[in-house]
């Protein structure tokens, strides 16, 4: 299969990112097609829809071979489920499934047609093999059950995230950052409400506690330099 885009967004890592497309609405993001499909006459009429599906790939969980059970991290990383019945990264194909909102599509000099989207759940510069329009008649199903995933839709942590740290940040990734946050980035099985967690978003690096459902900014600086905190003036 070829490459025909990448995605371009606030996330360098992989820690952080949102577990699934569509949680924090608030993430923008640009997909940007290859040389060879640069050609605005094959996205004619995806102006139509506010949707689309991205097929990427996990390019940064490649390995050899492939396991029938993983641990998925909402159930504490402790417990056995089967491959096919999680949306964890390492599978036997390292194809991922995004449905993610459609802005606009912008058309630049250097780049040609260029996509605005948000909802996304991918690392910046993630290959993108194939794009689809979102059809809302047979691809929503507001009936289907959830299996275990089922247990978290409505989960969210408080984040108090103080107004000089929050200001450190560029304006339009405000929203995402605390978006972001509130989704728990911490491994399910970490409870510690002492230890300081770090996610590297929009060129900073976000650090923060988790106490009873709370969590606090407490340092914010450039990405791998020495952050400020909240104390300083």
């Amino acid at each position: 299969m070829k490459i025909i885009a990448r995605i371009h967004n606030d996330f360098p890592e992989k820690f952080g990112i949102p577990r699934q497309s569509g949680l924090v609405d608030s993430i923008a993001a640009t997909v940007v097609f290859e040389p060879e499909f640069r050609n605005p006459a094959a996205l004619k009429g995806l102006e139509g829809y506010s949707h689309i599906w991205l097929l990427w790939q996990f390019s940064e969980n490649l390995r050899d071979g492939w396991v029938p059970c993983v641990h998925p991290p909402r159930l504490g990383g402790n417990k056995h489920m089967g491959v096919f019945a999680t949306r964890s990264p390492f599978r036997p194909n390292p194809i991922g499934l995004s449905s993610v909102l459609l802005e606009r599509i912008e058309i630049l000099p250097q780049f040609g047609p260029v996509l605005h989207v948000r909802g996304v759940d991918l690392m910046d510069g993630t290959p993108i093999y194939d794009i689809k329009p979102y059809l809302p008649y047979t691809d929503s199903h507001p009936e289907a059950s959830c299996g275990f995933a089922g247990a978290f839709v409505d989960y969210r942590l408080k984040v108090v995230f103080p107004a000089k740290l929050l200001a450190l940040l560029p304006e339009h990734s405000r929203d995402g950052a605390v978006g972001v946050l509130a989704q728990d980035p911490r491994p399910s099985y970490q409870h510690d409400p002492n230890r300081i967690y770090g996610i590297a978003y929009a060129g900073k690096n976000i650090r923060f506690r988790v106490a009873d459902g709370v969590l606090t900014v407490c340092e914010v600086g450039d990405f791998l330099s020495k952050p400020h905190t909240a104390e300083e003036k």
